[in-house]
């Protein structure tokens, strides 16, 4: 049995099932929609369906990051039985929840100099990337290792998680400043389905414009036997997340799932979550999987 406790955030976009049965708990992030603010509890008090149904017709989300008080009451009762925490964040280049995690993380030192200690890991992962992080984060810890021994294997790992996708709607992506307004009206235009990464720091990063979906599809699994480890007999866990095109992250899987024949178990398809959508919209899809490390 572990002697730590290992927690994450809203944003790793897998299931509450999923959290609940690998024993992570999870603090959530927040958004708002016309004013009123909503949790991002994994789709407890909204459907994937209807909150992106809501971006389709116009709202715009604006999220805001765990505070450090959030952080605070999220660890204090753990902290305060003496149980140590190992907290991962969503990628620093994406959010600034790193940072207010590492100050929440000071004052409970200070506040319980007898009790336990947060250790706080920037991810440099998002999504359902940052949800197979924390999957290999739990193995690990449920082989024996110490908490020490997790964080090691974790920051020794965490840029061999590739993400990659694509999306068929660049408007969320315009209104977050993530593309530039001639490239959404070129690429909307010639139906561009631009393919981007998360790079060796944590943040988006264009890398190729594809036109049209079909070919995106294509690309996606290319992409994925370029870069896993092991190549076409990798035989590890590949996941998937979308924002309302589920059918097209499963032509992706359906391709992957052939080409690569020794993957651990079926590509699971995950919701896009709330946080991450705000920003995405309708559209997107996503892959995660193990390969050769980013370096740019």
């Amino acid at each position: 049995m572990s002697d730590f406790v290992l927690t994450c955030e809203s944003a790793a976009d897998r299931t509450r099932e999923f959290f609940a049965s690998r024993n992570i708990p999870v603090v959530c992030f927040h958004y708002e929609i016309d004013d009123v603010v909503y949790t991002d509890d994994l789709y407890q008090s909204i459907t994937p369906d209807e909150f992106f149904a809501q971006i389709a017709a116009g709202a715009m989300p604006k999220t805001s990051q765990v505070s450090v008080g959030e952080y605070e009451e999220f660890w204090e009762p753990i902290v305060a039985e003496g149980k140590d925490v190992l907290h991962l964040t969503l990628s620093s280049g994406i959010s600034g929840t790193y940072g207010s995690a590492c100050v929440a993380a000071q004052m409970l030192a200070d506040r319980y100099p007898q009790g336990g200690t947060v250790r706080v890991i920037d991810s440099l992962a998002a999504s359902s990337g940052f949800g197979l992080l924390l999957e290999y984060a739990a193995d690990v810890r449920d082989s024996g290792a110490s908490l020490d021994e997790t964080a090691a294997w974790i920051e020794e790992h965490k840029l061999n998680l590739h993400h990659w996708f694509f999306s068929t709607d660049l408007s969320s992506y315009l209104r977050g400043g993530r593309i530039s307004a001639a490239s959404a009206i070129i690429g909307t235009a010639l139906k561009i389905c631009p393919l981007m990464t998360v790079d060796c720091e944590g943040r988006l990063s264009p890398r190729e414009k594809i036109r049209t979906k079909k070919r995106a599809i294509s690309e996606m699994a290319k992409t994925m036997l370029a870069h896993v480890q092991d190549g076409a007999d990798y035989s590890g866990k590949c996941i998937m997340s979308h924002s309302a095109c589920r059918e097209d992250a499963e032509a992706v899987a359906a391709l992957i799932e052939e080409q690569v024949p020794q993957l651990k178990g079926k590509i699971e398809i995950n919701n896009i979550g709330a946080l991450i959508g705000s920003h995405t919209g309708p559209g997107t899809v996503a892959l995660f999987f193990m390969g050769d490390k980013r370096v740019d």
